[in-house]
This record gives C-alpha cells, structure tokens and sequence, in this order.
C-alpha cells in the first residue's frame, strides 16, 4: 500500500510541474485540493504535501485562506527576470565546467539528443520540457544551494514565457532554436573539458539569443521593464 501511494505522489507531483510548465495551469491560477486529490487519487495529506515540496521548488504559492496559487507572473516577476537571469545562468555554468561529473554529462548529452529530436519533430511542448530539463541538469552540475533555488526558480518563468510565444512554424524561431540546439553542444564540449570562463561566457550569449522576442511578446504597450542588453559577469561596462 505504501509503494503505491508513492507512486501516485510520484506521478502526480511530476504531472503538476508539468502541466504548470507548459501552463495547462495558468499562472496565477488557484489549485482545487479536492479536484486534484481525486483526479491522482490521493488523499489530501499527501497532496498537501506536495503541495509543499511544489511551493518550496517555486511552483506555486501557499495562501492560507486560499490555498494553492500556481507561481503568478506579474510585471515585477518579469522584471526581476530579465534583470537576473544573464547573472544566473553565467554564474551556474562557470561552476558546472568545474564541477561535472561523467554521468551528468552523459544524462546532458541524453537530453539534448531529446532536445533536438523535438525541434526536428516541431514538439513545441517537448522542446520546452527538454531545454528546462538540460539547463536544470547544468544547475546540478553546479551543486550550489545558494543558486539552485534561484535557477529552478528561473527556469519555471522561462519555461512558460517560452510556451506562449514559441511557434514551430515560424522561420525566425525555428532558426534560432537550431542555432540554441548548436550552443547545447557547445555547453556539453565546454563543461567536458571544464573551460568554465567560457561556459560562463557562452551562458550569457545564449540567454541573448531569446531575450529579444521575449521582450516584444511579455511587454505590453506601456509597460516598462529595464530590460538593456545583457552584459557578461565581469564586463568592464557595468553589471549585468
């Protein structure tokens, strides 16, 4: 009995992080305790559970009165966003280049044979899933639990701002997203042979390559977010 209410806790806490990721749960939506329990056919402790875990990774937000928020993203969270996310991702290759393993760069290269399968089949859902799982096995590698949390917390936003605007069929995307699938190899090589400096460097390039249509899809007409190009950890003009 127990294995299988683990099992059901497994599945269902996978299924949530992947149905808020691809926003089949809106952000800023609330979670039904008593529709979600029934539909994994768990009790409500183990959901309030999860529940737990789902907030503490950045998922959702506990209110006490109302429960369980899927992680909104407002003009503050989309702010910070763009503000943090060149830093981070910098910061979290530098020390993945130094700190891989041989079987976290094998699952890296497992990933991106996904990542590039679905870009092959315009798996606009696959694509997204595939790119958060090879960057959150980068955060792995870095085994930092100052940015651990922030990088998830990075990923969950950048994941679903990638599903609204993504489209297979657009020429434009679609070349960028072979180009982003040549700087995963380029990733995989320079954490292999622990260049961390360049890691860090093409961390900062990559971010750049989807920062522009995100700005124009996520801004609305009005809505100011200092958003100036991204300069590299360390760049003599200012910070990132």
């Amino acid at each position: 009995m127990g294995d299988e209410t683990k099992s059901k806790k497994v599945i269902c806490i996978e299924d949530l992080r992947r149905r808020i990721l691809t926003q089949a749960l809106e952000p800023g939506s609330y979670l039904d305790e008593t529709d979600v329990a029934e539909s994994y056919q768990i009790s409500r402790p183990p959901l309030r559970e999860i529940l737990r875990q789902l907030a503490g990774e950045g998922y959702v937000v506990l209110n006490e009165n109302r429960g369980a928020q899927v992680a909104p993203m407002t003009h503050k969270t989309l702010r910070n966003f763009f503000v943090a996310a060149p830093m981070i991702y910098a910061a979290v290759t530098r020390l993945a280049a130094q700190h891989a393993t041989s079987s976290q760069i094998m699952r890296l290269k497992d990933t991106q044979l996904l990542f590039r399968a679905a870009i092959r089949d315009g798996d606009a859902t696959e694509r997204a899933l595939m790119n958060e799982r090879f960057h959150a096995i980068i955060g792995e590698m870095a085994d930092n639990e100052y940015l651990t949390p922030s990088l998830r917390r990075l990923l969950i936003d950048h994941t679903r701002i990638g599903m609204t605007f993504y489209s297979p069929h657009s020429r434009q995307l679609a070349e960028q997203r072979v180009l982003a699938a040549d700087q995963h190899d380029q990733f995989i090589a320079l954490i292999e042979v622990g260049d961390a400096e360049s890691a860090a460097d093409l961390a900062v390039k990559h971010w750049e390559l989807s920062r522009a249509e995100i700005e124009s899809f996520v801004t609305p007409q009005g809505m100011q977010i200092p958003l100036g190009p991204a300069l590299g950890v360390g760049d003599k003009r200012g910070a990132t």
